[in-house]
């Protein structure tokens, strides 16, 4: 039982060494460790409010962000719309350049095919006078083979041209 009930002694010199170490530790060590962990709860507060403050900025710079990307997206459509109405009108004026062409290609066609035609009228024409004379002369040659044919055809002309 000795062993568990201390001495008067050890007991006085272990209290006069608690607080020795006591007064020592307050003096020299107590402040720095009070202020070092003021320090320290200040740092981590200051963390803390500089996150929160991070996060409000991130949330208004993801706010700016989806604002940006929504007048991309309604700038891209616009130039979208913009580019398709401008293929739509050159596509237009193309088409209706091609037509205009094709319109006076096709009047000088026309123009071309009356031409041709009535050359070649004319041309038929020419053909069938020739003929006709060619005809005519033989048949003339033939009934005024005779003397007294010519005689009777140029007396008759002559009637014929005195009546006119």
């Amino acid at each position: 039982m000795e062993l568990l009930t201390p001495e008067l002694g050890l007991f006085f010199w272990t209290l006069v060494a608690f607080l020795i170490v006591l007064f020592v530790l307050r003096k020299f060590a107590w402040k720095p460790i009070l202020n070092s962990l003021g320090e320290r709860e200040k740092g981590i507060a200051d963390s803390i409010a500089a996150a929160d403050n991070l996060k409000k900025e991130m949330s208004q710079m993801k706010a700016e962000n989806e604002k940006v990307m929504a007048q991309a997206r309604e700038e891209r459509a616009q130039m979208l719309k913009e580019a398709k109405e401008m293929k739509d009108r050159i596509v237009n004026e193309a088409k209706d350049q091609a037509k205009a062409e094709a319109n006076k290609i096709i009047v000088d066609a026309q123009q071309q095919i009356q031409q041709q035609k009535m050359a070649a009228l004319t041309e038929v024409k020419n053909e069938i006078g020739t003929l006709a004379v060619e005809v005519a002369e033989k048949i003339l040659r033939k009934s005024l083979a005779t003397a007294e044919a010519q005689d009777s055809y140029v007396n008759m002309l002559a009637e014929d041209i005195k009546l006119n």
